[in-house]
């Protein structure tokens, strides 16, 4: 462990503001909306402390209205991912030196600034570039980068502290280092947490980093690294760059000092990454660490003793929270049929209520999807449930672009199991529901666990402890995130580490040490105090 060992304060989960009618913060937030709308800011690279311009401008909206023009970003080439690397490998030195009290020390005042003074900034950023409503914002682009910056703390001093037994006349110890090179942050839209968990998790264990925000996100990234400038993140640590894909592919992973990737974004660009890594593993110093977590086609089986109400609740909220749009949401459902009437009209007495348009109007529950791209997908999706004789829309099913990128919350009941999106993860406001026979439970939770080839939420809902207990272990390997008698979002920094095996991910668990561990490469130190000086041992001796 690096000199100085010392207490760190305790890390507690960030309470959540409430933005109710009347209250401080949500006047804050809303003179913060309304002051960002007015602006139009041109964004730069931050590569090694400089502002770069490339000249080669994107124009940034929000979602939801497509039209206003927030600002901005200067687009990023390979020549600029070349200069983002050589600026953090000539940083490397000296932050891996760094004593990891202020290493720490550098990440807390984040986690405060955040907390303080750019709460509104971030959240408002998040809302106007993501199209998240407050409470949704709040979650994410405050308490959950501020849980991740604390507990990150703690988990670092945990590892470090973690070192061997030694025996009589031996000090054994391990030494935490840095990976030899940088790492590469690919951080996605749909989080502004993650996007300043990937690259400050590998940064505060003494790495270097190159990071590549998503275009539709650079909105908040750019205020984030902001927060990290304020807080002392040293130039050169951290450089944010925004290349095509492509571009900082073939720059990034055919250099021999790339060191690793922290990932999130989709199983097919992920699975690229990693043949693409493998193909070049003989130009690289050492084996990249690849760590990522990617998409999800997450599920909800509720057995016939479950609570109506609350099975319902759990879709209304799992499913269409923020458009559907997180890793974890509800995009397939298994309903025993003794429920199932009770329940839809639960559902869809939840869905008339809610209200769709801007975020800026803190009454709308649904915003916009993302971008153009994600609105045609989904639309496409849609309009074939709609034409297929065999499946039903029992709700939802319209969609506008004109303004913004509006989907309704849409709702497909099958027949068929196997129907298309009950498979394929469609990453909106769509959920595809399969009414199963309530008798047919052990079946059907076959069924869930070989539809899809991801593994990363689920949740079972049931009041008889035996079948919770059946589910938990026949949808072991189903979700690295399980939920009981809850929706299968909403995972908490240190309450439920958050990642998925199968299709969905390397499973290290963002939010936890062991997502630490995989920045740092252990070296054993073994010290003799006094050695021994003649090779004989004891049973060479003759009788």
């Amino acid at each position: 462990m690096p000199k100085g060992i010392y207490k760190v304060p305790v890390a507690v989960n960030e309470p959540i503001k409430s933005y109710a009618p009347g209250s401080p913060e949500r006047k804050e937030l809303q003179a913060m909306l309304k002051e960002l709308r007015s602006q139009k800011i041109n964004i730069p690279m931050y590569i090694g402390g400089k502002e770069v311009e490339s000249n080669v401008l994107v124009r940034m909206y929000p979602p939801h209205d497509h039209q206003h023009v927030l600002g901005h970003f200067h687009k990023s080439d390979k020549s600029h991912v070349t200069m983002a690397i050589d600026a953090a490998l000539a940083a490397k030195e000296k932050w891996a030196a760094l004593s990891w009290e202020h290493r720490a020390s550098i990440f807390l005042r984040a986690a405060e600034l955040i907390a303080g003074p750019y709460r509104a900034k971030l959240n408002a950023a998040t809302m106007l570039g993501q199209s998240k409503n407050a409470f949704q914002a709040e979650i994410d682009s405050a308490c959950e980068i501020i849980d991740f910056l604390r507990f990150n703390v703690q988990y670092m001093t945990e590892v470090y502290n973690e070192q061997p037994i030694s025996s009589p006349g031996v000090w054994n110890r391990l030494e935490w280092r840095p990976l030899e090179g940088f790492v590469y942050a690919l951080t996605p839209f749909n989080f502004t947490a993650i996007a300043g968990n990937l690259p400050s998790s590998c940064a505060m264990m003494g790495n270097v980093v190159v990071w590549k925000p998503s275009n539709t996100a650079v909105y908040s990234a750019n205020v984030l690294m902001e927060v990290f400038k304020k807080a002392g993140v040293p130039d050169g640590v951290i450089n944010l760059i925004y290349p095509s894909g492509p571009d900082a592919a073939e720059v990034v992973f055919n250099h021999k000092d790339f060191a690793g990737i922290h990932f999130t974004g989709s199983t097919e660009v992920f699975q690229n990454i990693w043949q693409t890594i493998g193909n070049n593993i003989h130009k690289y110093r050492s084996y990249p660490r690849i760590v990522g977590e990617t998409g999800g086609k997450d599920f909800i089986m509720a057995h016939k003793s479950a609570e109506t109400k609350s099975l319902a609740v759990a879709i209304s909220r799992g499913a269409f929270e923020y458009q559907g749009q997180k890793c974890s949401a509800a995009s397939r459902a298994y309903i025993p049929s003794n429920l199932w009437e009770e329940v839809k009209g639960f559902v869809l007495e939840d869905l008339k209520s809610m209200k769709m348009g801007p975020t800026e109007d803190f009454t709308n529950f649904i915003n916009a999807v993302i971008d153009e791209k994600s609105f045609d997908k989904l639309a496409k999706y849609i309009d074939a449930a709609k034409n297929d004789k065999n499946v039903e829309v029992i709700a939802g099913g319209n969609y506008d672009k004109s303004k913004g990128y509006f989907i309704e919350p849409t709702i497909i009941v099958t027949k068929d199991p196997n129907y298309v999106t009950m498979c394929e993860e469609l990453f909106g406001p769509v959920l595809s529901i399969y009414v199963y026979d309530k008798d047919k439970f052990e079946e059907t939770l076959e069924l869930v666990d070989k539809t899809s080839i991801y593994a990363l939420t689920g949740a079972i809902l049931a009041t008889d402890r035996y079948a919770i207990e059946l589910a938990a272990k026949k949808l072991s390997n189903s979700a690295g995130n399980f939920y009981i008698n809850d929706k299968c979002t909403g995972a908490v920094v240190g309450q439920q580490p958050f990642g998925g095996a199968r299709g969905s991910g390397t499973n290290d668990k963002a939010g936890a040490k062991i997502n630490l561990l995989r920045w740092v490469s252990p070296r054993t130190i073994k010290e003799t105090f006094v050695p021994p000086v003649d090779y004989k041992y004891p049973f060479l001796q003759a009788d």
